[in-house]
């Protein structure tokens, strides 16, 4: 069993302790405080974390989170660090299929929240993983955000995908980690290549395309 998810989890938890609680992240208004109480309560509190795709719960998920994010910062750390093995997203079991780009992204997420980051060199069965994991969540995404045919491919010649059409009118092009970016609405933060038409390419560019 590979262990890209453990590793990213080791690695962000390692970084959150670095920068400290209230440093900027790529996520829209929160502090690594916010994110860190994120990440917990999608592994802890299912009843909470549910409403990220049920629009009901939104407002429970987010007084949950809150309250957590008031903790200690080093004990919201150390929960993201050693997750409960009975959690539905990280058991044993599922931990690499559901987090190892979940733990990618966020780790980015930090590490890119100010100016100065450099895109990070994976190796390529890391790189691979990724790419299999974003081919997944990103035809799903732009299928439902974007209604222009895209051709999506990786640059290092792991595959590519097409969404919307036969006939694309915008070719999106990049390395494994920089596509999950880009295909979770961390457009800005990503380095990729668009071709196409310039109003096709910013109505991509500028789309939400967090699932």
């Amino acid at each position: 069993m590979t262990a890209f998810a453990r590793n990213e989890r080791q690695q962000l938890a390692d970084l959150l302790l670095r920068v400290g609680p209230d440093e900027p992240t790529l996520c829209v208004g929160w502090t690594t405080r916010d994110l860190a109480a994120h990440l917990v309560v999608r592994e802890r509190r299912p009843d909470a974390s549910a409403g990220v795709i049920l629009p009901p719960l939104a407002a429970h998920g987010e007084r949950v989170r809150a309250a957590l994010a008031t903790r200690p910062f080093p004990e919201i750390v150390e929960e993201i660090r050693n997750p409960p093995w009975w959690s539905p997203v990280s058991n044993p079991w599922l931990d690499e299929v559901t987090n190892t780009v979940e733990f990618f992204i966020h780790h980015e997420d930090v590490r890119r929240g100010k100016d100065g980051w450099q895109p990070r060199d994976l190796d390529e069965p890391h790189a691979r993983a990724i790419w299999k994991a974003a081919r997944f969540t990103g035809k799903i995404a732009l299928s439902r955000r974007v209604r222009i045919p895209v051709r999506v491919r990786e640059a290092n010649g792991f595959g590519e995908f097409t969404v919307g059409g036969e006939s694309p009118q915008i070719t999106l092009t990049g390395a494994a980690g920089e596509l999950a970016l880009f295909l979770s609405g961390r457009q800005r933060a990503s380095r990729v290549v668009l071709a196409g038409p310039a109003e096709q390419a910013e109505r991509l560019r500028t789309a939400r395309l967090a699932i």
